[in-house]
């Protein structure tokens, strides 16, 4: 199931955020980052996938 959120988290960041963690601080700063650049938004949607 990692595979799945990794290849999410690099096609749409804030789903493979969503996917692992759901809606809440994490969720949301991750859009943030998404917005104000793709790549930010991708290293922190693979460190909160892989972080666990």
């Amino acid at each position: 199931m990692d595979i799945i959120r990794i290849i999410l988290a690099i096609l749409l960041p804030p789903l493979g955020v969503f996917l692992q963690v759901g809606i809440g601080l994490h969720f949301w700063l991750n859009i943030l980052l998404t917005l104000f650049g793709y790549v930010p938004g991708i290293i922190h949607a693979l460190w909160v996938i892989l972080r666990k």
